[in-house]
């Protein structure tokens, strides 16, 4: 099925068509008023420029943008980059991006991402701790294609850098605050104030906290909502500015989440095919079936826990000298998390899956930016540490009651598995990049980065007993009954990126700009948790690092009058060990296999009339996976299983639609001497893909159209304004992920259906936001 919803992309189509008409109705002169049509200053090159001068396909929202949006969390800042989405592999509790079909959808702590999440030029390695809330931002930049040479780590994607507003020496007293409330009896507040402490000193402190109901009702505990709102950021910084030519930022932040999660929309699915067989009984979960067509409904003998908790501290040092601006970054980051589900989503206590997570990182930035005549060089030295002590498994006294799987492994009472393991990741790299003004308008650019890492993976496979109690996979009185798998393995690997670049001016108001950029991505170890001797062989836990080739070629350009810009872009990847996402039975694994990917973005904004802005991308990725390293173990054997995807398939890769299109139409007009309202339609189209390798119906989403809507009051001071926001206006139902669990243990089945896990629904909110 191409569309599920063919009206709406029309229309949007429509827009687009009809955006010259408006344009040519116009008046000349510039607009007097825009909040989404303004220049932006990013640092995607390490130091300031426009947005407009850089050669990368950047997508940047600026502070009052994402308020004019209502933008309240990381995940929703990808919804206006054309080629880019959000994964939220298990619900809410983790988050990563798809950029350009390059993504993966592992929810366990142990693979980073290949698109890279930074925050204040530090480093987030945990998808558990990138889901974070968005306050007292000074813009965001999201760069697409291999971010390698500058930022080095795992960015064959490219990546997501937050920005946050920092304190101004100087200043005056300044800040924001903002309340809101909304659907499902939802209460956010956040603010942040600016201290001018003395003549070298100031100080800023940004807070934020969400409370409130879930939406999802379960129907054996219907006063108690799942997926509710219980979470709180806080962030202090320090600035020292003793002179002209040194600043000292020092960064102190906190997070914390505690949600009821785990709320799986249950759908029967049939053996061996995995087609879904709606209202049969299932006879793993006590012949259970669902047959409400709500899918925000369920029967839940657990009630699910997501308890995270991140904290980090950064010191900034920049110090001019007569060779450049010399900046040392040192970071430190934790994250620790306790997650439980009720896997099999039903009344059944049959299985439930956990991970918990305990993770420390420490990296180092050293790096010099100067200039001289036609030349501009960045170098620099970065090293990272990240220490993880992680486990997953689960609580599965219905899988192994009786069953002959635990007889396999000796008659001792198990009800459980746990698979702790540790990584200790230590790397540093030496980067460089040059910039030469060839002629007035035509630029070289090169760099590059030497990365050497080292790995050390100690993994095992522990069967136990929990007790009936417990909640999580740390109960203290887990009794470990005997230990299946013990895996110990190192990797010490040597890799290098790179980046050949021309700019071209072509006119004043146009870059042409075409690249090379060679992009790698770090191996590492896959973690299971089915007690699978086979799967603990290096072909399933240990993958290589996979290098991207990306050629691309592009454009940015302005009109005269500043009412319209255009930019575009085309690409082709080519990957040597491309590191391909899949599952096999109820694990993850990241494999090496064969990918290639090439495709085409658009972006226009528009200021046709005063008060008038639009915004339109279309992203078209043609992404292919193929060669993926299968498992076969005979039937018959306790995990029996066979290798869900054909020998020699060609399939497309995870979370990357062929289509993504999304658009913007905002209208501010005065309303005589009582200030003025704005009104905002937007909205994002996501064309038919894949949760798995398997490409199989049971893993598919169709494609799906979600528009929002907004009205806000501005004062006529502008100190203050009103919003109603309304997002999802349609209300409608979207997959975000599906696990398809029809499966196969050596009896002929698994559990017996798949899971589904839905987008939210229809949510409105009226917000107060006012500044001083």
């Amino acid at each position: 099925m191409l569309i599920k919803n063919g009206s709406k992309l029309l229309a949007s189509c429509a827009m687009v068509a009809l955006l010259p008409t408006a344009l040519q109705a116009a008046e000349e002169e510039k607009k007097t008023s825009s909040v989404l049509f303004e220049e932006l200053v990013v640092t995607a090159q390490k130091r300031e420029q426009s947005a407009q001068d850089v050669g990368i396909a950047i997508t940047a929202l600026s502070g009052s943008q994402m308020k004019a949006l209502g933008y309240t969390n990381a995940q929703e800042v990808t919804a206006l980059a054309p080629g880019v989405g959000t994964i939220q592999p298990n619900g809410e509790a983790n988050y990563a991006v798809s950029i350009r079909g390059v993504a993966n959808s592992d929810f366990t702590t142990n693979v980073e991402s290949p698109v890279a999440i930074y925050v204040d030029e530090t480093y987030i390695s945990q998808t558990s701790g990138a889901g974070f809330m968005l306050f007292d931002m000074e813009r965001v930049e999201v760069l697409r294609g291999p971010q390698g040479t500058l930022f080095g780590r795992n960015a064959t994607g490219g990546l997501i850098h937050f920005i946050s507003v920092k304190p101004e020496v100087g200043g005056d007293l300044n800040g924001y605050g903002s309340i809101s409330y909304g659907r499902f009896n939802r209460i956010k507040a956040e603010g942040a104030v600016g201290l001018p402490i003395n003549d070298v000193l100031a100080a800023r402190v940004s807070f934020s906290t969400n409370q409130g109901d879930g939406y999802i009702t379960n129907r054996l505990n219907p006063d108690q909502k799942l997926n509710n709102t219980n979470e709180t950021a806080l962030r202090l910084q320090l600035m020292y500015e003793p002179n002209d030519e040194v600043s000292l930022l020092l960064n102190a932040r906190y997070g914390q989440q505690d949600i009821r999660t785990g709320f799986f929309e249950y759908e029967s699915a049939q053996f061996p095919t995995g087609e879904a067989t709606p209202g049969l009984p299932n006879p793993f979960l006590d012949n259970y079936s669902d047959n409400d067509g709500d899918v925000y409904a369920g029967d839940y003998d657990r009630t699910g826990r997501n308890d995270l908790e991140t904290y980090g501290f950064t010191g900034t040092l920049n110090w001019e000298t007569s060779a450049g601006t010399v900046t040392s970054i040192t970071d430190y980051y934790a994250v620790t998390r306790n997650y439980i589900e009720d896997s099999d989503a039903s009344p059944a206590n049959y299985f439930n899956f956990f991970l918990t997570t305990d993770s420390k990182q420490f990296s180092q930035e050293l790096r010099l930016n100067g200039e001289a005549d036609n030349l501009r060089y960045v170098a620099g030295f970065f090293y990272l540490n990240i220490d993880i002590n992680d486990s997953n498994g689960g609580i599965a006294p219905g899988l192994f009651d009786g069953a002959e799987l635990t007889n396999a492994f000796g008659p001792d009472p198990a009800n459980g598995i746990i698979s702790p393991y540790t990584i200790d990741t230590k790397s540093w790299s030496l980067f460089g990049q040059l910039e030469y003004d060839l002629t007035e308008d035509l630029t070289l650019i090169g760099g590059l980065r030497y990365i050497s890492e080292d790995k050390d993976f100690v993994y095992q496979n522990i069967f136990s007993f929990f007790p009936e109690t417990a909640v999580s996979g740390l109960d203290p009185n887990r009794m470990d009954i005997f230990e299946s798998v013990n895996f110990t393995n190192s990797r010490d690997d040597g890799e290098w990126s790179a980046r050949v670049q021309l700019d071209y001016q072509a006119m004043e108001n146009l870059l042409v700009y075409a690249s090379w950029n060679r992009g790698v991505k770090s191996g590492g170890f896959n973690a299971p948790f089915l007690p699978t001797p086979e799967f603990a062989t290096p072909p399933f836990l240990n993958f290589g690092p996979e290098k991207l080739d990306a050629y691309e070629v592009g454009f940015k350009w302005d009109s005269e009058d500043g009412l319209l810009r255009v930019n575009g872009s085309v690409y082709y990847y080519d990957y040597k060990d491309c590191q391909a996402f899949s599952i096999i039975n109820l694990d993850t694994f990241t494999l090496n296999s064969e990918c290639e990917s090439k495709g085409a973005e658009l972006e226009i904004q528009a200021s046709p009339a005063d008060g008038l802005d639009m915004m339109f991308g279309i992203g078209y990725t043609d992404a292919e996976v193929s060669n993926v390293p299968g498992l076969t173990i005979p039937i018959g054997t306790p995990l029996g299983t066979v290798d869900p995807i054909l020998p020699g398939a060609t399939v497309r890769p995870v979370q990357t639609p062929e289509w993504n299109l999304n658009g913007l139409i905002r209208y501010e007009t005065e309303i005589g001497n009582a200030g003025s309202i704005a009104f905002q339609i937007d909205g994002q189209y996501r064309s038919e893909h894949f949760f798995a390798l398997t490409n199989a119906p049971a893993v598919t989403e169709d494609g799906y159209f979600l528009a929002n809507a907004s009205v806000t009051y501005y004062s006529p001071n502008d100190d203050w304004n009103l919003q109603f926001l309304i997002q999802n206006i349609t209300d409608e139902e979207y997959l975000v992920q599906t696990f398809d669990l029809s499966g196969n243990l050596a009896e002929g089945g698994l559990f017996g259906l798949i899971e589904q896990y839905y987008g939210r629904p229809l949510q409105w909110t009226v917000k107060l936001n006012f500044d001083f």
